[in-house]
């Protein structure tokens, strides 16, 4: 297209000032403010202009866009206006997926939070007395009891107390400041991991302030690696378990009694950073190798650094249990009411944790779906797929077919662990894998799901009974 055609047809674009004189605008005007929509059409005119300068309109389509310029100013306002997150339908099979937001949260915990965080509350406000509390005490009381067992190295359940941070890394940088700063951590390099986002375990280490101390190789350390290396500025053993990935074959790590009883000897606190921290036994639900918060501490580990939105089915934020006097140290240091969590995570968490005191595992979303049996997922998607396919014509567009398939844990919890699963494949005629998802992911509610060998698989075990109606409707809108 010539500069002079491209000349001529800028010149037909209205002024923003002319757009905001029409009838249909000032009706917008009236209910969302004369900025916002001056913004939206300003946005609207730049993707015309630049539309345009690329060669991509010629006079007839812009005639075209210009008839519907209300539609696309409106539809550019609602956008504008609206909600970036969003609650969407996890289809993945992915139980924990991060960028998914993890944990979804159970429906006490959300009652808690709207209970509390709508009005006033006792924070940091002891009933009792009239005076100043620690908000960490609504937590506390509640890991003491899911932590009280007498196998706790013969340690009362007084001498284990827990804290809260906004996140695992958090949890990690706090505890070693307030163990070992200006000291020495040893660790195994086999252990100095990398989690999701780039985000290196040795980086956040290093922010304590406390000197890494790498021993053994990546795939071989003995406990005599860690014994050697303990020196007069020694403060911490620590432990890493390697949430993400697995090391097979010629390797050896020095055994979790083992470490106990060499930082029992050596008079050093032995420190454990579990990632995932599970409170419950997953062997019932087929998940082996995923040691739990108690497996820990009944092991003799002095601190356990851990996450809430990962197995534990909460929400976000960086849990320390241990040794009441370790974890004293942590709670006067500076540090914690940088890192300290709000009134919200404190209602999530609280509303989750009686979940397990009472032993009502279900109504925490993460170990329901991990409990869910590969036959009940898939009558649930023999349902679904004859509902879409009822009024289907013979021809339709989509094709839906049952598989047998696999669900993951995710968020670097049990890399290596999977549970057996009915997945639904789609393929479309006029749509290739990659289209097909992308079709889902633009629909309202969006639908995440995987794509695999040309197919889009759906997965069920992340998709709440609630949302297989409009997962159907979707799906109908598809064929």
């Amino acid at each position: 297209m010539s500069t002079a055609n491209k000349s001529a047809l800028f010149q037909k674009l209205p002024s923003t000032d002319e757009l905001l004189r029409q009838p249909d605008m000032q009706a917008l005007i009236e209910c969302e403010g004369h900025s916002a929509v001056a913004e939206s059409i300003r946005v609207v005119l730049a993707r015309l202009r630049q539309e345009i300068g690329n060669g991509e309109l010629d006079e007839k389509s812009l005639d075209l866009a210009l008839g519907g310029l209300f539609a696309v100013v409106e539809r550019q306002l609602r956008q504008s206006l609206g909600y970036s997150l969003l609650p969407l339908i996890n289809a993945t099979g992915v139980i924990l997926h991060t960028n998914l937001g993890r944990a979804p949260l159970a429906v006490a915990a959300l009652d808690h939070v709207c209970a509390t965080a709508s009005a006033y509350s006792n924070l940091e406000f002891d009933l009792a007395t009239g005076e100043r509390g620690r908000r960490d005490v609504h937590v506390d009381r509640l890991f003491r009891k899911l932590l009280d067992d007498d196998l706790l190295d013969a340690r009362s359940p007084a001498a284990i107390s827990t804290i809260v941070v906004n996140n695992n890394a958090a949890a990690v940088l706090l505890a070693l400041n307030s163990l070992a700063e200006g000291g020495e951590v040893i660790v195994s390099r086999g252990e100095l991991v990398e989690i999701g986002g780039s985000f290196r375990i040795p980086d956040v280490m290093s922010k304590s302030n406390a000197t890494l101390r790498e021993v053994g190789t990546t795939n071989r350390t003995r406990l005599a690696d860690y014994e050697t290396a303990i020196n007069d500025r020694s403060r911490v053993l620590l432990r890493v378990h390697r949430s993400n990935f697995e090391i097979t074959g010629f390797t050896e790590q020095a055994g979790l009694g083992e470490m106990v009883a060499l930082a029992r000897r050596r008079n050093l606190p032995l420190m454990e950073d579990l990632g995932s921290g599970a409170l419950v036994d997953l062997h019932s639900v087929g998940i082996d190798g995923e040691p739990g918060v108690l497996d820990s501490l009944r092991a003799g580990v002095d601190i356990v650094t851990y996450s809430g939105d990962k197995l534990l089915g909460g929400p976000q934020a960086g849990l320390i249990s241990g040794r009441a006097d370790l974890v004293a140290r942590m709670r006067s240091n500076s540090l914690f009411r940088a890192l300290r969590v709000d009134k919200l995570t404190y209602a999530a968490l609280e509303a989750t944790l009686l979940a397990y005191v009472k032993r009502d595992h279900d109504a925490v979303p993460v170990l329901r779906m991990m409990r869910l049996s590969k036959d009940e997922i898939g009558r649930r998607a023999e349902t679904l797929v004859a509902k879409v396919q009822t009024g289907q014509a013979k021809l339709a567009k989509l094709t839906m077919a049952l598989c047998d398939g696999e669900s993951v844990i995710g968020g670097g919890a049990a890399p290596s662990a999977v549970l057996p699963t009915r997945l639904i494949a789609l393929t479309h005629i006029g749509l290739s894998a990659d289209e097909l998802s992308a079709r889902l992911r633009a629909n309202a509610p969006p639908v995440i799901a995987r794509v695999e060998e040309g197919r889009v698989l759906l997965d069920l075990r992340t998709v709440f009974p609630e949302q297989d109606a409009p997962l159907t409707t979707v799906l109908a809108s598809l064929t």
